[in-house]
């Protein structure tokens, strides 16, 4: 199939976020407000949400339960299914929500957008939006992996809960989410009250669109080697990248380390390219493409990204290292 060009694909967003962390009372607000666009909603537990169906699109059509609980590797098809099925009457609606449960993995939801043709042809995966509540996220952290995974996978996050804890608790919770992801645009709110504006069509998962305005994206984290399970590890160097042995390096590791591996980005110099070539993954998923032309006289640096539970990052450095131009 031949590509579509972006502005005809379809933005989604994915809503996630631990049980009672605020997104469905974001997706009513998303769905209610006046902004004049339309969406289809993609949920799982649809009987406990409480959304109006009046306020979608022919809701009987366009509302949709996974067949499970959770979204996961098993339903994956479903969502394949359901998001060709809208692409027949894609003009009744401007965007795609798809929530998760609150105790599931949104790796799998993105990782849809890199594994079908038709579905990445028409629709874009536009961010991925966590919803952390500040009161409570400390000790979810304590109950299991699901709130940190959560957040690791985010492009955007909202704190919300931000009135029922106090400033130095908020700045506490807020230090341990730039722990696990210092790459995620954060908001402080009260009721998942936000301009959405700031969460939809924003482009915050194309790393190509966000390089477009905001040059410095990958640039203002560091390593990360406090006692967090899962963690952020930034790797730069200055000499150009042999394409052929990135895609083997990067394969054959998400391959071994994907499912440990949440989030993996990076812009890299290849040599003699006169673009930047764009890299991102999701767990074993990956894709990339050319970015924007290198300016006259800009040093061409590499940076690449991991944020994920038990890096490596000694072994981590050497393969990419083993990438490099001699």
């Amino acid at each position: 199939m031949a590509p579509t060009p972006s502005s005809a694909q379809v933005p989604v967003t994915v809503l996630t976020g631990y049980l009672g962390a605020g997104k469905t009372t974001l997706l009513n607000r998303i769905l209610s407000e006046q902004h004049g666009k339309k969406y289809a909603v993609i949920v799982n537990e649809f009987g406990e949400l409480g959304v109006d169906n009046d306020l979608v699109v022919n809701a009987d059509e366009e509302v949709f339960e996974m067949n499970n609980g959770c979204i996961c590797c098993t339903v994956r098809g479903d969502l394949i299914r359901i998001i060709e099925g809208l692409m027949k009457r894609k003009d009744k609606f401007d965007g795609i929500l798809v929530e998760t449960t609150g105790l599931a993995d949104p790796g799998p939801v993105a990782q849809t957008f890199f594994t079908d043709d038709d579905v990445k042809a028409r629709t874009k995966l536009d961010a991925i939006v966590t919803v952390v509540d500040a009161k409570h996220f400390l000790g979810q952290l304590e109950q299991g992996s699901e709130a940190e995974e959560q957040v690791a996978f985010a492009d955007v996050i909202l704190l919300n809960k931000t009135d029922l804890v106090s400033p130095d608790e908020l700045a506490k919770v807020e230090g341990k989410i730039t722990a696990i992801n210092p790459y995620a645009r954060i908001h402080k709110t009260e009721k998942s009250q936000i301009d959405l504006a700031a969460i939809l069509d924003k482009g915050a998962f194309d790393l190509k669109r966000i390089l477009e305005f905001e040059p410095d994206f990958l640039t203002h984290g560091h390593d990360h080697d406090h006692e967090e399970e899962v963690k952020s590890l930034s790797i730069t160097s200055d000499r150009p990248v042999d394409p052929e042995r990135f895609q083997k390096w990067m394969g054959a590791l998400l391959q071994l380390r994907g499912g440990d591996i949440f989030r993996s980005k990076g812009i890299l110099a290849i040599d003699g390219a006169p673009k930047r070539y764009v890299y991102q993954g999701v767990h074993m998923m990956m894709d990339s493409d050319w970015g924007s032309p290198w300016k006259e006289g800009e040093k061409r640096s590499s940076k690449l990204v991991f944020i994920g539970r038990n890096l490596d990052g000694d072994n981590l450095k050497r393969g990419f290292e083993d990438c490099l131009k001699q």
